[in-house]
């Protein structure tokens, strides 16, 4: 790492040798927060961290710099962002997987983040081998949000009725009666946070069929994840 590039919080790393590593970005203004988290994502051997930024302004030159396929970014940063930097991340092609970093387990910013596409979010109290599978299970494509968490994000930020639930409610049922009615049983399921398992059982499908339904209704309904689909269930009113 050059003097330039550890002075503006930009950073890249030399990955470990061997099966090709998940790559990932670290973005926080706290640089005792991005070095707490390269010491732990870079003790496992199945990850690397290729690069790190202090502030959302610094994604995109750390993006096309490093190729990452998962970032951690920090929703509270002084001059851009990660709200910000999230959803301009996520209007480029084929972007990364976004991981949002926060203090708060059911904050208006992170409903905000999960619907510009990110996959999840992770408390910064989280404990460290936790850390390190969400961001394998990120990058498998997999949403970090276990279903009792999924339930309470969704139930208690946008409980108030927000400004804008109605045209969000109406949209959402508009996009649902697109499908099927099983990639709606499919859909409403994930809404309710069941796991693909348990969707099989009570759907009486194969786990491999459950997949196929999920990524179906990404390609039908345009989104990125299915914390996407349980948003636009919820914003159905359909649980």
């Amino acid at each position: 790492m050059t003097g330039k590039q550890r002075a503006a919080g930009i950073g890249v790393t030399t990955e470990q040798a061997g099966p090709t590593p998940i790559r990932v970005l670290i973005v926080d203004d706290d640089a005792l927060v991005r070095a707490g988290l390269s010491m732990i994502l870079g003790g496992d051997p199945g990850l690397a961290v290729v690069g790190e930024a202090a502030d959302g302004s610094q994604v995109p030159a750390a993006v096309a710099g490093c190729a990452p396929d998962v970032v951690l970014m920090d929703i509270r940063m002084p001059r851009v962002d990660g709200l910000t930097a999230t959803e301009a991340l996520r209007r480029n092609a084929n972007p990364p997987e976004v991981i949002v970093l926060t203090t708060f387990d059911a904050d208006a910013d992170v409903l905000r983040a999960l619907r510009a596409g990110a996959a999840g979010f992770l408390l910064k109290d989280t404990p460290p081998a936790e850390i390190v599978q969400a961001v394998r299970r990120v990058a498998a494509g997999e949403a970090t949000l276990s279903p009792s968490v999924t339930r309470q994000l969704i139930s208690h930020v946008t409980g108030a009725a927000p400004a804008g639930a109605t045209a969000r409610r109406d949209r959402a049922r508009r996009l649902l009666d697109t499908l099927s009615e099983r990639e709606h049983d499919v859909a409403v399921a994930i809404g309710q946070g069941c796991t693909n398992a348990e969707i099989a059982a009570r759907l009486y499908m194969s786990v491999a069929t459950v997949k196929a339904y999920v990524s179906r209704l990404l390609v039908k309904l345009d989104l990125n994840n299915r914390v996407q689909v349980a948003l636009l269930v919820h914003d159905a009113e359909l649980v």
